[in-house]
Formats: structure tokens, sequence, C-alpha cells
């Protein structure tokens, strides 16, 4: 049966780009004859008739360029794992969404978000929901495809801060150690790295030796480059070390990592005996306009949600298979990370260039 009414959803972290896909969503379908039914903050917005609104090509006018979401998101826990209140009393949270999913008239659902979200809308498709999932995070770690939006605008913003570290630390003759997003992968910090120059780059996929990254930052003073920058994911630790932590798991949220800038900081000012500074970029790497390969990028995926739907392909993911956006399966997908292989071509490039992962 061809589908006439589906809502759109966005969930996990915010991305730049995601307002870029509901966009696209919103304009395909409508322009195919399909109403468009926006869910506020995630699935949340399948719990309350009131928390959800139409969306016609009128109300995305001008979101294309806009950083964050225009329905809301979170990133709590998984909602399969505990009950909701409703005004219609307290209810397991799965049913609700599949009962209101029903009472709203919707033949499918878009949902736009990162690998918890995508495993939480392969459980209700699962449940019989027809799904269509977008991938989305600034880690660029989902399964399947080759590119995430949010990703270049966070390692573009990334690589513009290491740039303007350049120059303070060169004057001050410092260490600078910059933090950056990415969770267990270390994609930004690798592709930053190498943008803007770094010394050295930690990654959580190459666990380092603090003795070993002192002494190759140590071989830049003796040959005469009195400064250094040092590029660490947030999720790098050290040989036979643990991750650093900002808070551990509780019911309803993973940790969250952070701290291990820090951490190499401290440990770099003592072994080397220079004047050493950290930065964290944190949230900063989330927030402002996409870029334009974000915003095209989220464009094509959008698009090709509608059209997935318009052919009853559900329980898909798009996805970048350059130079084409295809159809992945969630159940293929979903569980799994894309991490920094060891060996991958930016990473023996920025080896050749002279750059060290600290190992």
């Amino acid at each position: 049966m061809t589908v006439q009414r589906i809502g759109v959803l966005t969930g996990g972290g915010d991305a730049p780009g995601l307002n870029a896909v509901i966009r696209a969503v919103v304009k395909s379908a409508c322009n195919s004859g399909i109403e468009c039914i926006g869910l506020e903050d995630s699935f949340d917005g399948l719990i309350e008739p009131g928390r959800s609104r139409p969306l016609t090509p009128r109300d995305v006018t001008g979101i294309l360029r806009l950083g964050g979401t225009i329905l809301g998101t979170t990133n709590r826990g998984n909602p399969f794992a505990h009950p909701i209140v409703t005004s219609e009393g307290t209810k397991d949270y799965s049913d609700r969404v599949v009962e209101m999913f029903h009472k709203m008239g919707l033949g499918a659902l878009v949902v736009i978000g990162g690998d918890g979200t995508l495993a939480i809308a392969h459980q209700f498709y699962r449940l019989g929901i027809p799904v269509v999932g977008v991938p989305k995070t600034i880690d660029n770690d989902i399964a399947g495809t080759t590119n995430c939006f949010g990703f270049d605008t966070a390692v573009a913003f990334a690589t513009d801060a290491i740039d303007r570290l350049h120059t303070t630390a060169e004057a001050h003759k410092r260490i600078m150690v910059v933090e950056v997003m990415g969770r267990y992968a270390g994609w930004i910090a690798l592709y930053s790295g190498v943008g803007g120059g770094a010394d050295a780059i930690l990654i959580p996929e190459i666990p380092f030796d603090l003795t070993a990254l002192a002494e190759r930052l140590m071989e830049r003073d003796r040959w005469g480059a009195r400064f250094s920058i040092v590029v660490v994911a947030e999720g790098a630790f050290p040989k036979g070390g643990k991750l650093e932590l900002l808070e551990e798991a509780q019911q309803g949220h993973v940790e969250r990592l952070g701290g291990i800038g820090a951490r190499v900081c401290s440990a770099l000012a003592k072994v080397t005996g220079k004047e050493t500074r950290s930065v964290v970029l944190g949230h900063l790497q989330r927030g402002g306009a996409p870029t334009s390969f974000d915003r095209v990028l989220a464009t094509r995926f959008g698009a090709k949600a509608v059209e997935l739907i318009k052919q009853d392909d559900f329980g898909t993911m798009v996805a970048s298979a350059p130079p084409d956006i295809v159809a992945r399966r969630l159940e293929d997908v979903v569980g799994k990370a894309k991490t920094v292989p060891p060996d991958f071509d930016l990473v023996l490039t920025a080896r050749a260039l002279g750059v060290t992962f600290g190992d």
C-alpha cells in the first residue's frame, strides 16, 4: 500500500546537518504527495499527541544552513528498558510508541540518529513499524557508510582551532594538547590532526606510550622546532591503561569520556620540562552551521530516505558509498562500529610525514 503520511524524528547527540535532512525529507515527501509529521525530541514525540506537528515546505524554508535540529533531540538510554508516564497512565515505552504510530495514521518513520538511535529504530522495525534510518554522527563511526554528515563540520572546526593554537604555541615555544570528540573512534582526531599539521595524534585504535611520545616531541626541540601540537581523541588511552571518564555510565545514560587531554598535558610537562597547555574543544564541535559538504550529504540522505519509503524498502539505512547513496539493511549495521584501521591510508600518510601516534 502506498504510504500517505510519514513521521520524521532526530535522536541522539545533535550534529550539523540535521536540519538539512529534515528539509530534504519534507520537501521530497511533499513533492510526492506524502504528508510529513515532525516528531519532537526523538521517540518521545510518539508518546503524546501534542509533541508532534505537521511539516510543510514552508516550515523548513531557511533551515538548510542552520545547526541543531528544529525537532529537538535526546540521547537518553534505551526506551525499551523502562516504562513511561503518559496522560493515559503508565505504559511500556515501546508499546506506547507502536500504539501512537498507528493512532497518528503514520505509514512509515524516518529515524535520523547515531548507532544507539538506529539500534532502537531496528527494534521498532522488528515490532512492525516501517522504518528507514539516516546515519548521523560527528564521530563518523557508523558501520556501512563512508561518511556521516556532521563529521566534516566537526573536522573543519577542529582544524581551525589547531591552526590558531599553532600561532600561540610557536610564540611561547610550548606543547599544546588539543582534546577532540569521537568517543571510541579516532576519525575526528586523525583528520583534524593531519589537516591542522599536528605533530602527534593519539587515537583509541592505537594505544600510546607516553615515553615514546615525549621522546618524539623532544626530537623536534633538538632539530630546532621549539613547539609541538598534540591532538588527542577523547577515547585515547595509554598502553595497558584505561579510558578517562568524566562520568560513569548510569541508568539511562552512557559513560561520558573526557580528561585524557589534561592527563597527557600534565605528563608531558613533567617528562619534557617544557611549558605545556591543554584545550578541550568539546561541544563546540557540534555547533554552528554545517559545511557545504555536510549540507549536500544530508540533503542526499533525506531525499534517498523518501525514495526508499516510496519503494516500500523498510528496515534499511541510507548510506554513503561514493559516488552513490545506497541502502543498507539495519540488521547489518546496528551493534557495529567503524573505527580507524591501524593501516588506514591516512594513518600511513601521517606516519610518512613524521607524525607520531605515540606507539
